[in-house]
């Protein structure tokens, strides 16, 4: 049996985020595009997916959400690059870009504190048991990412890096 896979054209697994991935603000210049996504083999029982942008690095005590997508539908396999825009026209009907931790309900790109070591990011394709996450729009990324735990089937990841 084949496993659940990410991948993506934009990012290269270990390697570094290119510019225009990273976030516009806060000292950072980059384009602040998500990455076009695809994936592939979710599990028997998928009826929806979620996708997450998250550092575990960040000097936060707990990490910081950079995206977070929910209720996207079982037939979606990939996410073309800046369907995080604030505008979401790029997201298939129904689903919802909940508040990341710049407080925007959009995909914000890297951008950790100057001099420190390059951080990890972790974007992950959750296949989910439902076709809707049981989260009100005005989520926190806290609650957002505890349902996330409950409801998935399966995981898949992609980590690249960006320090400055």
């Amino acid at each position: 049996m084949e496993s659940f896979t990410l991948s993506s054209p934009d990012l290269k697994p270990g390697q570094t985020i290119p510019e225009a991935q990273v976030y516009r603000g806060y000292g950072c210049q980059g384009g602040n595009r998500s990455p076009a996504l695809h994936w592939s083999q979710a599990p028997q029982g998928t009826r929806g997916f979620a996708v997450t942008m998250y550092d575990p690095d960040a000097p936060t005590g707990h990490g910081w959400w950079h995206w977070l997508v929910v209720d996207l539908p079982a037939q979606t396999t990939e996410l073309p690059a800046g369907a995080g825009d604030a505008s979401g026209h790029g997201l298939p009907p129904g689903s919802r870009q909940m508040r990341n931790d710049f407080g925007e309900r959009a995909y914000g790109g890297p951008c950790p504190p100057k001099g420190d070591k390059p951080h990890r990011y972790v974007f992950t394709v959750h296949a989910l048991k439902s076709t809707r996450l049981s989260v009100p729009d005005d989520a926190s990324p806290a609650e957002v990412q505890a349902q996330l735990e409950r409801a998935s089937l399966a995981r898949a990841s992609i980590t690249a890096y960006y320090g400055r």
